[in-house]
Parts: C-alpha cells; sequence; structure tokens
C-alpha cells in the first residue's frame, strides 16, 4: 500500500489549495473529498478578494501573497478562476454617517473610501439612493469558487496528486501518531494528514482526541440562475453583524457546548447583500446562524422571504428573481486568524481551517503551508499554529 507524504481532507477552497501547494513542493499528496460537488461554504460564498483589507503586517502579508497567486493561478495551472476586480460598495444605513463608519476602516491597507448615496448610486445603477445615507468603496478581487477550486484540482493532477472521492470516516492512530486515514471501502496511510474539512474539522479531531478551538456558522443564501439584470459592482453591509456572531459564539466560556449538537449559542442575523457572476447568476446573502448541530433543519421558505426582504430596499430588482435557497457551513476561529500548522498533542497531523477572509488568505497561506510542510521556516505558520491556543491557556 502506498505511503502519502501527504493527505488532505476536504476539496473546498481549504483544502483544494493546500493538496496543490503540496504538489507543487514535490511531496506526494492525496486529495479526499466526500462527495462531487458537495454543498460547502466555498460553493455558496461571494469569491471575494478583500485583499485591500489586511490590518496587521500578518495578514497584509498574506492578502499580498494571496493576490499574487490570484494573478498567477490560471495562467499556472491552465484553468480559468475568471479571476477580475470590481468596486465594492459597503453600504452605509440611512441612519449612519459613511464618514464616522470609514473610521473603523482606518486601520486596512487600502482603507475603503466614503461616497454620497448618489455616488454609489453611479457606480451601482441597480442601488436604491433612499435606501443609504452613503457607501464606503474600494477595489476589490473576484473569482468564480467553483472555477478555483477546478485550477487547483487541475494543477494538483499535473503535478502528479490524486484526487478521490470518499468520505472519511477516521483517522488512523498508533500512539500519539496519526498514520493515516479511513474511509468505508479502504484505508490510506500517509506520512502527515492535513484536516482542511471546514465545518467538519473539529469532530474529525475529536475521533482523534485532538482538541481545537474550529466552530461554524450555518450560512444561508439565494442561488439565482441566469439573470437579465446587470449589477456591476460587489454589494455588502459596512457594518457586518457576522463579525460579533462570531467573536460571541467562539469565546472559552462557550467551547464546551460545541460538542454537543443542537446549541444557538446566539441568535440569527442578516447581513444584506449581492454578487453577480460572468456568467450572470447572483448570489443573495446572507443569513449567518449559529447552532452546533452539523445538520441543522432549517425553514428555508421563511429564510428565502427574510434574505429577500433583506434586499429589497437596497437592490429592488432582486427581491422577486427567481432564485432558490441553499445553505453551507462556513468554518471560524476563537481569534479571526485562521489555524494553520500541526495540531496541538499529536505528530503526524496539522490542521488548515477556520479562515475568516478565506479567498484572500487561504492562498498565500497554503503556499507558506508547503513550505513549512518540507522543513523551510515560516514565519506566518509560527503565528497561526493552532498551539497558539495551548500556549496562551498554559
Amino acid at each position: 500500500m502506498q505511503t502519502f507524504d501527504w493527505i488532505v481532507i476536504g476539496n473546498g477552497l481549504t483544502g483544494a489549495a493546500l493538496s496543490y501547494e503540496l504538489a507543487r513542493q514535490g511531496l506526494s499528496v492525496l486529495l479526499l473529498e466526500k462527495s462531487l460537488g458537495p454543498a460547502s461554504a466555498t460553493r455558496y460564498s461571494y469569491g471575494g478578494i478583500p485583499y485591500w483589507s489586511g490590518s496587521t503586517d500578518l495578514l497584509r502579508q498574506l492578502c499580498q501573497e494571496g493576490l499574487a497567486r490570484h494573478q498567477s493561478l490560471s495562467e499556472e495551472t491552465g484553468v480559468s478562476t475568471q479571476f477580475r476586480d470590481l468596486d465594492l460598495l459597503l453600504t452605509v444605513a440611512p441612519d449612519q454617517n459613511p464618514e464616522t463608519i470609514a473610521h473603523n476602516y482606518a486601520a486596512v491597507e487600502i482603507p475603503p473610501l466614503p461616497i454620497s448615496a448618489q455616488e454609489a448610486a453611479e457606480r451601482e445603477p441597480q442601488l436604491q439612493v433612499s435606501a443609504i445615507s452613503g457607501a464606503l468603496t474600494v477595489r476589490h478581487g473576484h473569482v468564480h469558487p467553483t472555477a478555483l477550486v477546478k485550477a487547483y484540482n487541475h494543477g494538483l493532477q499535473k503535478a502528479g496528486g490524486r484526487l478521490v472521492i470518499a468520505p472519511v470516516t477516521g483517522l488512523v492512530r498508533m500512539g500519539d501518531r496519526i498514520t493515516g486515514v479511513t474511509t468505508p471501502t479502504q484505508a490510506y496511510a500517509a506520512g502527515n494528514v492535513a484536516i482542511a474539512a471546514g465545518s467538519h474539522t473539529r469532530n474529525l479531531l475529536k475521533t482523534a482526541g485532538i482538541n481545537v478551538p474550529v466552530y461554524f456558522t450555518h450560512a444561508e443564501i439565494i442561488e439565482t440562475p441566469p439573470l437579465a439584470t446587470t449589477l456591476r459592482t460587489v454589494v455588502m453591509p459596512a457594518i457586518l453583524s457576522r463579525s460579533g456572531l462570531e467573536s460571541t459564539a467562539s469565546q472559552a466560556n462557550v467551547d464546551a457546548l460545541w460538542d454537543e449538537a443542537g446549541h444557538e449559542i446566539v441568535p440569527p442575523i442578516l447581513d444584506s447583500g449581492c454578487v453577480q457572476f460572468l456568467d450572470n447568476t447572483v448570489r443573495v446573502g446572507q443569513i449567518s446562524r449559529i447552532n452546533t448541530a452539523l445538520n441543522l433543519e432549517i425553514d428555508a421558505a421563511v429564510s428565502e422571504q427574510q434574505l429577500r426582504q433583506g434586499i429589497a430596499p437596497l437592490v429592488p430588482a432582486l427581491a422577486e428573481a427567481s432564485g432558490q435557497w441553499q445553505a453551507c457551513q462556513v468554518a471560524f476561529s476563537r481569534d479571526g486568524l485562521p489555524l494553520a500548522g500541526a495540531a496541538p498533542g499529536m505528530t503526524g497531523v496539522a490542521v488548515f481551517s477556520g479562515f475568516n477572509s478565506p479567498f484572500a488568505l487561504v492562498p498565500g497561506a497554503a503556499a507558506q503551508f508547503a513550505q513549512w510542510a518540507t522543513g523551510q521556516m515560516s514565519a506566518v505558520i509560527a503565528a497561526l499554529s493552532p498551539a497558539r491556543f495551548s500556549e496562551s491557556q498554559g
């Protein structure tokens, strides 16, 4: 039986990028995904790349390195990711002041500029002027999420890696080392296993007795077929409620609740926004809810109505557009930084999950991880290591 240098679990953006970068370093790589076309966070994301948003030296570095990877990846792999630059409009509610809200972004590398409601409507003619007091605007990268994963998968296979569709049922443990994984039909051996399984990361690591502070939201959107309506920009609120939601739900005092299904730790919130892809399909979002059940029963009709009511004042043309409600889970960490590096208390297993701006941060972090995996020093991986939480508790 072949022993791979690395097995990567999960073929969303994180696993696809990581497996490709590991293979680029000359390592033998097996990428495992539970099903074809899973309803993953990558599949239903906006595909936005906020390369402008780095607010620390570490995040600025990852954003810059990620942008460079996006700019070269299509040519490198031979598969278009549909990478482009768009205007991002961060809408400001009527009772708020754009100039005041702009101060919230003062620390980022390229601060969005405040503009009037009329100026925002000139950039996005579908926007209803009366629904906002103004907006903040900045150039913003964009890809088609599934096209990006296809490019990474194609590059992996060109580099000699393998992609197998099979659900991982467990980690093979020998003493204090992980030596492979099991699936319903066979076991696979590896020198190292990387868990890039999004919302399933925590539970999968738990099977081997490893605890890491990675969590998930249930995200809900409407996905439309190609529309005659044309959007020129990405529209999102300037104040994202989701950030506070995740901060509250990942505090150490509620961590134990995540090991039991069915806890609604905080009430759901709605951040109304939209984006159109090059094929003219649109995604309208987003409801975020925190419940520790992976398989959560959600009333799709009620959620769809809430999403439509949320977008109606901003972009009336989308309120009644044909489309289907979709849901997925989105992983996040306790401190807003991703988890990338060796899992604590066990050898042979690593984590690559919890990215809150995945399309900006994952490409650069995956390349850094791959260099670290070949024995090169990486200050980035040292900073993102899951061990930072064990150290803070010690």
